[in-house]
């Protein structure tokens, strides 16, 4: 299993987009959590689909093009994925604690989007939290600095 995933990883995935032209495999981890976030009430919500969109849209800084890419290809991963581990290892390893607290933040704003917080969206975000050693504070923190926005 952990060897399919290094090779989907190194033949489809740039390792630090030095060519501007692939999808880096942090950016695909950071999407395939957030689908995951947006399946959790196992309802899609347009407004789900829509606030996604454009959160990868600010947050990555990659063309239309290779965001369309990077859907398709996070929603394939996550359809596929087994656990979280394969992709909070990939957060872990490449994104220092502010990038990850702005992921949780990212999630956040996934979940709220439709104007209600489900339970399972809520305990998803605590487990990735944890697996990505976002703090307990910093979790409740970017929690209520989202709600506050959307109320």
């Amino acid at each position: 299993m952990l060897d399919s995933i290094k090779k989907f990883f190194d033949t489809r995935i740039a390792p630090d987009k030095e060519d501007g032209s692939k999808i880096s495999r942090q950016h695909l981890a950071s999407a395939a959590l957030m689908i995951e976030v947006m399946k959790a009430d196992h309802e899609l919500d347009e407004r789900e689909s829509e606030k996604f969109l454009q959160v990868l849209q600010d947050s990555l800084d990659i063309a239309d093009e290779e965001l369309n890419e990077l859907v398709e290809m996070a929603q394939d991963e996550a359809q596929r994925a087994t656990s979280l581990y394969e992709f909070t290892r990939l957060i872990n390893d490449n994104y220092d604690y502010d990038a990850r607290v702005g992921l949780i933040e990212n999630m956040w704003r996934i979940a709220f989007s439709d104007e209600k917080l489900d339970k399972y969206e809520d305990h998803l975000i605590r487990r990735i939290s944890d697996l990505i050693y976002v703090s307990h504070s910093d979790f409740i923190r970017t929690k209520l600095k989202v709600q506050k926005k959307t109320d």
